[in-house]
């Protein structure tokens, strides 16, 4: 079984509440391990821009209302910055600078071209109509056209966006560049030079990474008892490829709750349920319906979140009983946790390899529209299972030779990286 533990000086003294709190504890480690120069240090935990732009639009109504956009820009030492955009009523700067900070981490543990960047508009899109939707994204977009750009920062769909908002955002900055960009954005619909993959990419990786785990401490498939939170277009096809590769599903969940079957669920049956039911599982009758906090405390052996961040907190790390975490989504477990869940002997893969198969796909969509030239799936999937499996070797690697879990091995590695590119190029000024 890997056994890393955390080191005995890590300074966690972090809430359950700040992202970036969590995200700057790791990092701390890390830095220690590696004897982070001073400097180095400073320059690293200092994202490079923090934007907050007013949108206003008139809503359908006639009204005019004003929202609020963010994007942060990490750090682009390593190449354009990339990272989603999510549309939220609780996004935050704080949120958002955590999650670029990850972005830069997630890119260079799977040794992408690419530096960190997030971007967020607080609004509620449930309440909104798509005519207002389109408003306050072609207004974001122009509020950034001097941040965005395929060779300068990257947006791509996260929370509650998707290619369609990709595709207003390619299209407003190609209308003021005055020609077709496609590049500009990633995980854009098929007809403006997205990705054959892109939208398995994720999930599909997420199964890649664990089964890389279950390997080296001898889990075999059909012995793996598998519970998903979460059943967006993350956590429903990870249950997918997870159930191809002759696991047991036995819990999943969304925003109506959990569904439990210790047979092992249908998940050809749950999505298509959900896909019927305005994307919700709410009524789904193939399991027992638990709540979302039992759901993260049941009998398994892998527990994959793939919901938000701030999922498993000091209070449940001592009732979780599965061997693996398998962290789909961006942040789901906070830092004063991570030393509980190590105590406990639970491997934990880190969302900054475990998600990583999203930006991975999406680095091959931009270079395919760079190049104007497009791949068949297949090569996009044997290129994302080249440079997961390699990841988690040196995700693997790291670890070992630091003493240490796979998510300080994994942010010792990104770190190293982004600091030796940092020392080659030099500080300009």
């Amino acid at each position: 079984m890997l056994e890393y533990k955390y080191i005995e000086q890590a300074p966690i003294k972090t809430t359950d509440q700040d992202p970036f709190e969590s995200m700057m504890a790791r990092f701390e480690v890390a830095a220690m391990l590696i004897d982070l120069d001073p400097g180095l240090y400073q320059y690293l935990k200092t994202p490079q821009k923090q934007i907050i732009v007013a949108i206003p639009i008139q809503m359908d109504n006639g009204q005019i209302e004003v929202f609020e956009g963010y994007r942060v820009i990490h750090n682009d030492v390593r190449g354009p910055s990339k990272g989603g955009i999510r549309y939220s009523p609780h996004a935050t700067l704080n949120e958002v600078k955590a999650l670029a900070a990850w972005m830069t981490w997630k890119c260079a543990v799977v040794n992408l071209p690419f530096g960190g960047a997030k971007g967020a508009v607080r609004c509620d899109p449930k309440k909104l109509t798509l005519v207002e939707l389109e408003k306050i994204t072609r207004r974001y977009t122009v509020n950034l056209l001097e941040v965005f750009g395929p060779e300068r920062d990257i947006p791509a769909p996260d929370v509650n966006t998707n290619e369609q908002v990709m595709a207003w955002i390619m299209d407003t900055y190609s209308m003021h560049m005055r020609h077709t960009t496609t590049a500009v954005v990633t995980g854009k619909p098929m007809h403006l030079g997205g990705s054959q993959g892109r939208v398995e990419a994720t999930g599909k990786g997420v199964m890649i990474v664990t089964r890389s785990v279950m390997e080296k401490i001898g889990l075999k498939p059909p012995d793996t008892r598998i519970v998903i939170q979460g059943f967006g277009n993350v956590g429903s096809i990870a249950a997918k490829e997870f159930r191809e590769l002759g696991c047991k599903i036995t819990s999943i969940s969304d925003i109506s709750g959990a569904y439990y079957n210790a047979k092992g669920l249908d998940i050809g049956k749950a999505i298509a349920y959900r896909d019927s039911h305005r994307g919700t599982l709410e009524g789904f009758d193939g399991g027992e319906k638990i709540s979302n906090e039992v759901q993260l405390e049941l009998e398994c052996e892998v527990l994959a979140p793939c919901a938000l961040e701030d999922q498993i907190t000091s209070k449940n790390a001592g009732k979780i009983k599965a061997r693996i975490i398998a962290e789909g989504a961006n942040g789901p477990t906070m830092a004063n946790a991570d030393m509980i869940l190590a105590d406990r002997g639970i491997t934990v893969i880190p969302d900054i390899l475990c998600n990583a198969g999203g930006v991975t796909v999406s680095y091959f969509e931009w270079v395919q529209d760079r190049m104007g030239y497009f791949w068949p799936k297949k090569q996009v999937f044997e290129g994302l299972e080249r440079i997961l499996s390699e990841a988690v070797r040196e995700v693997t690697e790291a670890a070992e030779k630091y003493n240490v879990n796979m998510r300080i091995g994994a942010y010792v590695l990104a770190i190293d990286r982004v600091a030796q590119t940092l020392k080659l190029r030099g500080i300009y000024g």
